[in-house]
């Protein structure tokens, strides 16, 4: 089976194009588009890869990153900070696997997700 993403993101284009990339990268993907519906999901399921916008209507990024890191079923999952705010991204580089500053094209998180995948896979 299909290593599971989630892409929160509330820019629809956005959420688009990483949802794309991602899933070229070998994952199965879901979009969600705010931070309850999010909050939500992430109650139920077990990503592999999160890409995590740090502003998103309802419930924000840092509150759904700290969920994340407080859920024991999480533990290996990879979490990428995707944000245009330069200073929030500077506060989660010690915090999240990665931090990607926006704009963020195709192709970097596509072969970022690649790479991932490939190294989550060499592990078995």
């Amino acid at each position: 089976m299909d290593d599971l993403a989630l892409i929160i993101e509330d820019d629809e284009d956005l959420s688009i194009i990483f949802a794309e990339a991602v899933r070229n990268a070998g994952y199965q993907v879901e979009m969600i588009r705010d931070g309850q519906s999010a909050q939500k999901r992430l109650k139920e399921a077990n990503p592999d890869l999160i890409i995590l916008d740090m502003h998103l209507p309802h419930v924000s990024g840092p509150d759904l990153f700290n969920q994340i890191q407080e859920d024991k079923r999480m533990k290996d999952c990879i979490v990428v900070i995707a944000t245009a705010d330069a200073r929030m991204g500077d506060a989660y580089t010690t915090k999240a696997d990665f931090v990607l500053i926006k704009p963020i094209s195709y192709v970097q998180l596509r072969d970022l997700t690649a790479r991932l995948k490939n190294n989550s896979e060499d592990a078995y």
